[in-house]
């Protein structure tokens, strides 16, 4: 009996060793899913919720970022189209010049709508609004009118050039007054070549230093009237007494003292055709409105 109860006593005692571990297995196990549960170990779910929330805490956040980045949008937007409108609005087809004889058309357009945007009517107004385009050669000042949308028109003020010398190798053109105004290497069509004239210097913007002033004023209404009747002289000559000769290729006009130019100059454009071809010396120096005759002295060669 004794030995039956020993033996019943180490039975329940290996039946409780196994259910402590049972129990021991089973709290591990428990551990092991609460640690798979816990937010260190990040499921499914999880993530995507959290990334919900950043969003919206961000977007909250960034509110007026947005705002402004839409507003910066749409101003530009807003300017690239009024650019577009004014550019086809007032983009210049017809340009209109006047008063220009050194310069042609093209050359006044490209000086006044040289550099950006110069091609619409909108910037030409407010560029030459109350402006003068100055410092050109031969030039006193271009204006510029805007028409309309697509029209200018452009006004060229020219110097007064009564003649020109030639020193030092260059030509120097001056105005009524003898002022030295240009120079340049080339002979300008139109205006006259000066011989005679004696001066020892030539300052630019000073009045050239002949002795006589008058005899520029006297110049310049030669270059006048020739101009008037069509009349292209190579040079015009003054002698040690400031008497006027003009010539004409081979055919020396004498003019003479300065009195009565316009009598003497009138008969030119019916003289010279008859004389093209010879060489001589055409005496203009007593003509008046009376004289019927002139006498042409033929050089022989």
């Amino acid at each position: 009996m004794a030995g039956v109860r020993r033996e019943t006593d180490q039975k329940k005692k290996l039946a409780r060793r196994r259910k402590r571990q049972r129990m021991r297995r089973g709290a591990l196990a428990a551990n092991v899913v609460k640690a798979d549960e816990s937010p260190s170990m990040p499921r499914n779910r999880r993530p995507q919720r959290k990334a919900k929330k950043s969003l919206k805490r961000l977007l909250k956040d960034n509110k007026s970022i947005l705002y402004i980045l839409a507003g910066l949008i749409v101003m530009l937007l807003l300017a690239f189209g009024a650019l577009m409108y004014v550019r086809s609005e007032y983009k210049v087809y017809n340009v209109y010049v006047d008063g220009n004889s050194w310069y042609t058309n093209e050359e006044i357009g490209d000086i006044v709508m040289s550099g950006p945007f110069t091609h619409n009517s909108l910037f030409l107004s407010m560029k030459y609004r109350g402006k003068a385009i100055e410092n050109i050669p031969y030039v006193e000042k271009i204006t510029v009118e805007i028409i309309n949308n697509h029209t200018i028109s452009i006004h060229v003020f020219e110097k007064a050039l009564a003649g020109c010398v030639k020193y030092l190798e260059h030509y120097m053109y001056f105005d009524r007054e003898g002022i030295i105004v240009e120079t340049g290497d080339d002979l300008l069509y139109g205006v006259p070549l000066v011989s005679g004239l004696k001066f020892d210097s030539v300052v630019m913007y000073e009045p050239l230093p002949v002795g006589n002033d008058s005899v520029f004023g006297q110049i310049l209404d030669l270059t006048q009237l020739l101009s008037k009747y069509k009349l292209d002289a190579d040079k015009i000559s003054f002698d040690s007494s400031y008497n006027v000769t003009l010539y004409f290729g081979d055919v020396e006009a004498v003019m003479g003292e300065g009195l009565g130019v316009e009598e003497k100059i009138i008969q030119l454009p019916h003289l010279l055709p008859d004389l093209e071809g010879k060489k001589g010396i055409l005496h203009l120096e007593d003509v008046d409105e009376n004289t019927s005759t002139i006498r042409f002295e033929a050089t022989i060669n």
